[in-house]
């Protein structure tokens, strides 16, 4: 399978962690010393992949609750065995604009660091 493939693969492994609210799934797509950051409500926040898959699972499953997904890729660079995504995604009733860098390790691309910007309700 194709690099970019791959990656495709991880973001939408991700996208469904939260979409399904599965802890499992975070530590699938991300790598483990990754970290996810961002403002929140005009706070900073700050997750290990522990963190984050901890509070993806407390939240109520979005397809449990028929909601319509959106997940848009809007970028892919590949710079070797590093690569970074730009992805549009709504969850907890918000969009997200998520810069994702992964790295590619024994094989596989995992997330490595999430950047995510809150762009206002989910619409």
């Amino acid at each position: 399978m194709a690099d970019r493939d791959q990656i495709r693969d991880t973001v939408q492994i991700y996208f469904d962690s939260m979409f399904e609210s599965s802890a499992e799934k975070v530590r699938r797509a991300f790598h483990p010393s990754a970290r996810i950051t961002g403002y929140m409500q005009g706070a900073l926040a700050e997750m290990t992949v522990s963190d984050f898959a901890d509070f993806v699972a407390s939240q109520p499953s979005a397809k449990a609750n028929a909601e319509l997904p959106r997940l848009d890729v809007l970028s892919i660079e590949i710079a070797g065995d590093t690569a970074v995504t730009r992805v549009r995604d709504d969850y907890l009733g918000l969009t997200f604009l998520d810069t994702l860098s992964l790295l590619k390790t024994d094989g596989e691309w995992r997330i490595y660091n999430k950047l995510f910007h809150v762009e206002g309700e989910a619409g």
